[in-house]
């Protein structure tokens, strides 16, 4: 399956939100340099907790605030919204070629966007050095994107890369 041969349907950032939501996102873009962001993400979170707007708003936010921990915690939270849409097992690690390969082709937005979000995981736990777990996500993307079209083929290499340096300098890899 190319991952990049599809028609582009059901953008997660289109789709409705409650009311409000939409205003507290945008407040919180409007106070980003003076610091006063997070308040209205938190309150469109609990108008919205679903919401992958204001997941991704929280994620974006939390990782420029290089509060990674916060990031790896909504972007979890986004795969766990994405995951039922596409009828993907509960579990990363339970997933399987057969599972993109039986996605109906209008639902091809959202595995990507699961695909990616998953890449975004393991990114994350890579910076927070967690290696095991980054290349764990990472190799299981590289086996379902044999194209590499979500790129993790770099990031992997990158993971092996600081594993084994950390082994030679007697660091650990978590």
């Amino acid at each position: 399956m190319d991952l990049l041969d599809f028609e582009a349907q059901g953008l997660y950032f289109e789709e409705p939100d409650v009311a409000g939501v939409k205003e507290l996102i945008a407040e919180a873009a409007d106070n980003y340099a003076s610091g006063d962001a997070e308040l209205p993400l938190l309150q469109a979170y609990f108008k919205a907790p679903e919401s992958l707007n204001v997941l991704v708003a929280l994620n974006r936010f939390y990782y420029y605030q290089h509060r990674l921990e916060d990031a790896l915690l909504a972007t979890t939270k986004a795969l766990a919204v994405i995951r039922p849409l596409v009828s993907f097992p509960e579990d990363w690690r339970d997933l399987q070629q057969n599972h993109l390969t039986a996605t109906p082709a209008a639902l091809l937005t959202q595995v990507r966007l699961y695909l990616f979000t998953l890449k975004a995981i393991g990114f994350l736990n890579m910076r927070l050095g967690l290696l095991d777990v980054s290349q764990a996500i990472f190799e299981k993307l590289v086996g379902l994107d044999s194209k590499n079209r979500i790129g993790a083929l770099g990031l992997l290499e990158l993971v092996i890369k600081r594993k084994t340096e950390n082994e030679l300098t007697g660091a650990s890899s978590c």
